[in-house]
């Protein structure tokens, strides 16, 4: 049995099925009907022979019935034309005249042999006229359109089909074009995207329920994002308090053993603090379509603000690439971050004494390359899950800095590529959408 997954082409299909029935049975139909109509012509044409042969009986001067026909008539039902016969019966079912020799019982029981009958009553004895017509010798013109219906008549039916079908097919279509647009705008929804919702606008009424009942669930999955991400915001926020009082603290107290662990511990759970406000940021970003920044800066403004934490670890940090400005589209603040996280973290694993590059290309990518062990090509899909370390013994990170790179790619509705190098090291390439042929850009 046929499954189909589209309703379109499952309705289709059982029209198609409906049109051939119909294409079969209507001209056998449409045929019969033809039939009937024409035995019931035949049967009032022959009981109007009949009464004009009841016209013509008399009573004669004996008492007895008497048929008086004029040779037009008696030409009609001779036997030499041999295409109408009559037969006259007195009330007892003897033949009083008939317009063939022979047995009439025996001939007119022929299947060729067909007519009709009516009473009347002559000098107050009732007689009964049957008048019979031999089909074999019927009319060609009604032989010809009953043999050749389905040929020149009944065929037309089929081209009638196939066209209802395609307007049907038309209809339907424009029917469904309000279900393929609330699929399309479907499409758009995401973590980023919560407050989208389908289009009610000319939307059949049986589906209408299902496309309320979805924007109900999106408006509930909402509610339960905000609490979300405001629960982390709240946080976060609450959190650097203690942290910052915490610090002021431990800088109060006279240098000694441990002091300085606790100044690393604080400045990575701020670091962590700073990383859960930029998700919740992040969470809640909806961008300007028309919004653009310059790669080839956003680059230059990292490079610089990253280098003394590069230093301090014995690293270098290098901006290559184009010179010219490189317009893409997007949100400068959220370029510079996540290009500022994929520094950072090449910096923490590149070789000491080795630099981090960050080249920039005319085509709106950017590609940070270290000098570190690389990543294994089982965790180059996981390294952008939250809270996601490879070493779980390392305590200088939440597994939060690759995350925030790919919600702002997801923002942005760009790509990265990672990749282990030839002579060592990873590459992470970001690759953005042009912007320099929008007005915008060109302003």
């Amino acid at each position: 049995m046929f499954r189909f997954t589209s309703l379109t082409s499952r309705i289709v299909f059982l029209h198609i099925v409906a049109v051939a029935i119909a294409a079969v049975f209507m001209p056998i139909l449409l045929l019969w009907l033809l039939n009937s109509e024409i035995d019931q012509l035949h049967r009032e044409a022959m009981r109007d022979q009949a009464d004009v042969l009841g016209e013509k009986l008399t009573v004669g001067r004996d008492g007895k019935v008497a048929l008086g026909l004029p040779e037009s008539l008696k030409d009609l039902y001779s036997e030499a034309y041999g295409r109408y016969r009559y037969d006259i019966y007195d009330a007892d079912g003897r033949i009083l005249f008939s317009s063939h020799s022979g047995s009439p019982s025996k001939q007119t029981s022929s299947d060729m042999i067909a007519g009709a009958s009516v009473m009347r009553t002559i000098g107050g004895e009732t007689v009964r006229i049957h008048v019979a017509e031999d089909l074999s010798h019927r009319d060609v013109i009604t032989d010809d359109i009953v043999a050749n219906f389905f040929r020149r008549v009944g065929w037309i039916t089929i081209p009638i089909l196939l066209l209802l079908l395609a307007i049907d097919i038309l209809i339907f279509r424009r029917a469904v074009a309000p279900l393929v647009r609330a699929s399309d705008e479907a499409k758009n929804i995401g973590p980023a995207r919560t407050g989208i919702r389908l289009p009610t606008e000319r939307i059949p009424s049986e589906i209408l329920p299902l496309v309320t009942a979805v924007n109900q669930a999106f408006d509930r999955l909402e509610d339960g994002f905000r609490v979300q991400r405001q629960f982390t915001a709240d946080a976060a926020h609450q959190l650097r308090t203690p942290l910052a009082i915490l610090r002021t603290r431990i800088e109060t107290l006279k240098a000694g053993e441990g002091t300085q662990e606790l100044h690393a511990d604080i400045e990575s759970m701020s670091r962590i603090v700073s990383q859960l406000l930029e998700i919740a940021e992040l969470d809640t970003l909806v961008l300007d379509p028309g919004e653009t920044a310059d790669l080839r800066a956003v680059c230059a403004e990292v490079v610089g603000s990253i280098a003394p934490y590069a230093l301090a670890r014995q690293k270098d940090i290098a901006l290559r690439g184009t010179e010219e400005p490189v317009p893409v589209k997007g949100n400068a603040e959220m370029l510079q971050r996540a290009i500022f996280n994929l520094a950072e973290n090449a910096i923490k694993y590149t070789a000491d004494e080795t630099s981090v590059d960050v080249e920039v290309r005319d085509d709106g990518s950017v590609r940070v390359r270290d000098c570190g062990p690389g990543i294994p090509p089982g965790e180059q899909n996981l390294i952008f899950q939250r809270f996601w370390r490879g070493d779980r013994r390392r305590t200088d990170g939440a597994g939060l800095g690759l995350s925030i790179v790919q919600g702002v790619i997801d923002d942005h509705a760009a790509t990265v590529k990672v990749e282990n190098l030839p002579e060592g090291g990873a590459q992470f390439t970001l690759s953005f959408r042009l912007a320099r042929h929008e007005p915008a850009a060109a302003s």
